[in-house]
């Protein structure tokens, strides 16, 4: 059947002399801003592989935010015919996203304004990721171990978003020192040593052992969900032969990110009422301990001393300056602690901590300096409880 007479005839594109295509200088610049991935919010796929084969094959399209065609979704009203074809005018994308845009459904759902917004966000994200030079890679060590009954999820790559912009990760691979949905648990005899020597085992085959390489980055980033006295016990590992930072899962929200703002941490330092005993360290900064509850768990009388805040809670500790603050008031306390009751005295330690407080706990100690240390455990039934010993 033939065109009827009474269709409207489509507008002349003479004025525009348009072709489709785009000039490799354009690709090129589409590709680098792009970084090489899908700019649709959410996908950021690959474009430079096959998703199922991993060979290396272009699967990129450049799809047109203001349409190519007038007659296209989001039309080209107002955009000269140098701009069509422009790299501010063009996303890189993969074929099912491209489909998306271009559907039924896209000119209703995806309008130019939220796709300039899209590509704007994923090219200054790219930008920012590229930008940081390559002495700031640090190698992503992940630590979870059983909490009670409960066995922590740590994500690869929420923790590798944590450390941008400072860092970013040297290996795609982390540094996985995983000990979840073990038989035992925490009520067993034999739960702290196993868990202890598991511990040991794990960095030295995965942290120690690869870190010492000559070419090897040194720096780790650390992010751990464990009983509290073997993150102690993770941080003596660690002390101060790498360079680390240390971060902290936060509750509200859940998140590894450390806020833009926090309020200076008022920590304190309170010395026993009676030093005569033996001395035990309290430090509760995210709930608040009384000092009878050591005393309860010790059968000697105990000369109590405490570091603490004005405010404890689990939530508390909001930036790397918390827990700098934190070393800087812990480490002389220790020293005070040895030369009152003598360095090769057991110190009974209690902690109510948040994780990274208990990271950097163990590395604060100086193994030949400091005093040999009993780390107790608290079981909502039993109470306070020697855990691990650390000599």
């Amino acid at each position: 059947m033939g065109r009827g007479t009474d269709r409207p005839a489509k507008p002349k594109l003479s004025e525009y002399d348009v072709t489709r295509h785009i000039s490799l200088p354009v690709t090129a610049m589409l590709w680098g801003r792009a970084g090489g991935r899908c700019e649709f919010a959410g996908c950021n796929r690959p474009l430079w592989m096959s998703l199922v084969t991993r060979n290396e094959v272009n699967v990129a399209q450049k799809a047109h935010i203001r349409s190519f065609s007038p007659y296209g979704p989001r039309g080209r009203q107002g955009i000269s015919k140098e701009q069509l074809n422009a790299t501010e005018n063009l996303m890189l994308v993969c074929h099912q996203c491209h489909t998306e845009i271009d559907g039924p459904h896209g000119e209703q759902t995806y309008s130019a304004e939220l796709l300039l917004l899209m590509k704007k966000r994923h090219e200054d994200r790219v930008e920012l990721v590229t930008g940081i030079a390559p002495e700031h890679t640090s190698n992503v060590l992940l630590y979870g171990s059983n909490i009670g009954d409960q066995s922590p999820c740590l994500s690869y790559k929420q923790a590798a978003a944590a450390m941008m912009p400072g860092r970013f990760p040297a290996s795609r691979n982390p540094l996985a020192l995983q000990l979840l949905n073990v038989a035992s648990n925490d009520t067993e005899e034999t739960f702290w040593a196993n868990e202890d020597a598991n511990l040991k085992k794990l960095f030295e085959k995965k942290v120690r052992g690869p870190l010492s390489e000559p070419s090897a980055d040194k720096h780790l980033s650390v992010f751990a969900l464990a009983a509290q006295p073997l993150l102690v016990r993770l941080g003596t590992l660690l002390g101060d032969i790498f360079e680390v930072d240390v971060f902290q899962r936060h509750r509200e929200p859940q998140t590894w990110d450390w806020p833009q703002r926090a309020e200076r941490l008022k920590i304190k330092v309170e010395r026993p009422q009676n030093s005569v005993g033996i001395p035990a360290l309290l430090v509760d900064i995210s709930a608040r301990v009384t000092r009878d509850r050591v005393h309860q768990a010790l059968a000697e009388e105990a000369a109590v001393w405490q570091l603490t805040v004005e405010d404890p809670h689990n939530d508390i500790i909001k930036s790397r300056e918390h827990l700098a603050d934190f070393r800087a008031t812990l480490r002389p306390l220790l020293n005070m602690i040895k030369e009152k009751h003598g360095q090769n005295t057991m110190l009974h330690v209690f902690l109510a901590a948040p994780v990274s407080i208990c990271v950097e706990f163990g590395r604060v100690r100086m193994p030949k300096a400091d005093m040999p240390w009993l780390l107790y455990d608290h079981h909502n039934v039993h109470g306070y409880k020697p855990a691990l010993k650390i000599a």
